[in-house]
């Protein structure tokens, strides 16, 4: 019978042959007493390795035993018992074959206890004769029932050998005093069992397995195989790089804001607001605005035009719709323009010259490797900022990009740098100039290389400008090269020699844009000059002006008794009259279409100041006669001492756009600027239909 699973019986584990051999020694001293088992009676004892583990020997006698896991119960005609098998008590064999089924404890204790429990039944039962006394053995249910070779196990045996003392207590005891309650019994597939004999001596030798050969043990349940794991751990780390890089990617602002997802920068936070009403205040010139009369004009500027402040005046008003004439006083009269004059020099360019045209500036191989030359090509807005900076002129070429290239291409062997201006001819100052025009914080002596205008400060429009401005670009250009200006600081290029660097200013309409808004005089001259150059005559004061004055009466314009001694208007010398300045502006603000001259002249409006906001006339406009021209009102100034004049386009109150010019000689510019601003602003609100 199989013994509690609580038993104290414990077996000490001895050197491997005594476990594969499952005997059991006995003391020298003293044999165990057996217990009094009737003949074929069978004792259980449970090894001590523990479930599922077996000995080479065990597994040898599989085929032919099976440990089975009895459980006693009691019957009413038949005794019950429960006995665990220790080496103080050794049922005693009849002279016949006895086998005694051991099962180790699975609680180990020291050698030298080892107990036998033994429990009684509650009622006595008749104990049958010796002879045929039977215990009952009855096989748990849920192992299925082997095979006949398969009925036991061989189970290696520990050794126990308590001392005689011990045992002899052990005897002692009564059966009942240390029997544990009875536990479950584990399923007799569980375990594994070795069928001992016991000789008539008292000894224990395991039986022999038996001789045929015996079927391969059931190998183990493989490992589980690792591979689909590892193959399922690298695709869900895919899964989630790809998961971590999608969350990423949405959460870039650029996509979300694409997807119009909840968390973008730009998604909407609620609905659309209706877009507000907008009234333009600026309205482009009406063709069905009704026509101001002669009478309407002459009636509105009687007063303004009238003035004793403008001294000497004459002036006229255009309808450039019709090319009519609304207002004459004196349009003929040929007076000093001062800074008007650009008007005519401005008009005459880009009637003859390509709109896009760049002034360049170059530096070519000199008579030495060493030695570069600046050609000059008549660029006053060369900039000495460093790129990103804006002078004066925006859009105008740097110094420093000229010397990366010079750099760049001689590998930085130029020591010696001169620069060649022949490209201008004539003096560096017109006739009509006062000797202290150039230099001025209005004008530099015209040559053609400079740096900003000749400026001292670029980005200052009347800043005081250079007495050698051509001196002083060569020596910062030497300086930033790393050479020094040779002895010699003038030279004239070789035809086709090798170009080291070469840098280009704004196009035409651009450079004009600039010269008109903040009248600069050096800007101007140089646009003479390419004219003049354009038209093969020479570049001086005279070749520009006289070649302006040609190209204007060449398209139409009546040039009659104009002189032009400059292209700046600096020359008191200069005389023009109201009615050409009229008739440039109304060519230029006619309806597109009508005239071919219009196209090529428009850009001449886009360079007119803006009364009260840009340019010349940025500080003007302020007198309270005066304050309903601004921003209606786009003039060109020109100023000197004695001489003021006002030529432009207004927009009146009908939508109509009408040009005028009105000059004024002998006059303070104290007061002839306030009363040629009245006379402008006067147009803006009559109507005057």
């Amino acid at each position: 019978m199989w013994p509690s699973d609580d038993s104290d019986t414990t077996g000490a584990k001895g050197d491997g042959n005594d476990s594969a051999s499952g005997q059991l020694p006995t003391p020298p001293e003293e044999q165990p007493k057996q217990a009094s088992l009737a003949n074929q009676e069978t004792v259980w004892v449970r090894h001590p390795k523990g479930e599922g583990e077996a000995s080479p020997e065990r597994e040898e006698s599989q085929a032919s035993e099976q440990t089975v896991n009895v459980e006693a119960r009691r019957q009413p005609s038949e005794q019950t018992v429960n006995v665990q098998a220790s080496q103080q008590q050794t049922p005693k064999p009849p002279p016949s074959e006895q086998t005694v089924h051991v099962q180790a404890p699975k609680q180990q204790q020291p050698p030298s206890e080892q107990t036998v429990h033994v429990q009684a039944p509650r009622q006595q039962q008749p104990k049958p004769p010796p002879s045929e006394q039977t215990v009952q053995v009855r096989r748990p249910p849920q192992p299925p029932e082997p095979s006949a070779a398969e009925q036991t196990q061989i189970v290696p045996l520990q050794p126990i050998a308590p001392p005689p003392q011990q045992q002899y207590q052990q005897q002692q005891q009564m059966p009942w005093q240390n029997t544990p309650p009875p536990q479950p019994i584990p399923p007799a597939g569980n375990m594994v069992a070795q069928p001992m004999r016991i000789e008539p001596s008292g000894e224990v030798h395991p039986v022999e397995a038996p001789s045929e050969e015996q079927p391969p043990p059931e190998a183990p349940d493989a490992p589980p195989k690792t591979g689909r794991k590892r193959r399922g751990l690298v695709f869900g780390g895919v899964a989630v790089v790809l998961v971590i890089a999608v969350g990423v990617a949405l959460a870039v602002p650029y996509v979300s804001n694409r997807l119009g997802l909840p968390w973008a920068p730009n998604v909407p936070k609620g609905d659309e607001p209706e877009p507000a009403a907008v009234t333009l205040s600026l309205q482009p010139p009406s063709d069905s605005a009704p026509t101001p009369s002669s009478s309407g004009v002459n009636s509105a500027l009687s007063g303004p035009a009238s003035n004793p402040a403008l001294g000497t005046v004459a002036g006229t008003v255009i309808d450039p719709a019709t090319g009519s004439t609304l207002w004459n006083h004196n349009a003929t009269q040929l007076l000093t323009p001062a800074s008007a004059t650009k008007l005519l020099i401005s008009a005459a360019a880009l009637l003859k010259l390509d709109h896009a045209m760049q002034l360049t500036t170059k530096v070519v191989q000199g008579a030495s490797p060493d030695t570069a030359i600046i050609v000059a090509g008549g660029d006053p807005t060369l900039s000495s900022l460093p790129a990103g900076k804006d002078s004066v002129y925006p859009g105008a070429a740097h110094l420093d990009d000229l010397v990366a290239q010079v750099k760049a291409a001689s590998g930085g062997k130029i020591t010696k740098v001169q620069i060649d201006l022949s490209m201008y001819t004539g003096p560096t100052s017109a006739q009509g100039w006062a000797p202290d025009d150039a230099p001025s914080i209005s004008a530099a002596p015209v040559v053609p290389a400079m740096l900003d205008g000749g400026r001292q400060d670029p980005t200052v429009d009347y800043s005081m400008r250079s007495a050698n401005p051509a001196l002083s670009l060569l020596q910062e250009f030497s300086s930033r090269l790393g050479a020094s200006v040779a002895p010699t600081t003038t030279a004239t290029a070789t035809q086709g020699a090798k170009v080291l660097g070469e840098v280009k200013s704004a196009p035409l309409t651009e450079l004009i844009n600039n010269l008109l808004s903040i009248s600069d005089d050096n800007l101007a001259e140089a646009v003479a000059r390419q004219l003049a150059i354009g038209a093969g005559a020479p570049a001086s004061f005279e070749g520009g002006a006289q070649t302006a004055l040609n190209v204007l009466a060449q398209n139409g314009f009546d040039t009659s008794g104009a002189v032009l001694n400059d292209g700046s208007g600096l020359s008191t010398l200069n005389k023009v009259s109201p009615k050409l300045l009229a008739q440039l502006l109304s060519v230029a603000a006619a309806p597109t279409g009508k005239d071919p001259r219009t196209e090529k002249l428009r850009p001449l409006l886009e360079g007119l100041p803006v009364a009260g906001g840009s340019g010349t006339l940025s500080d003007r406009f302020d007198a309270p006669n005066a304050k309903d021209g601004r921003g209606w009102v786009r003039a060109k100034t020109g100023t000197l001492s004695g001489v003021n004049t006002l030529a432009g386009v207004v927009l009146d109150k009908d939508g109509r756009v009408l040009v005028f010019a009105v000059m004024s000689n002998g006059s303070d510019a104290n007061s002839a600027r306030p009363a040629l601003d009245a006379v402008a602003a006067t147009l803006r609100g009559c109507g005057c239909g």
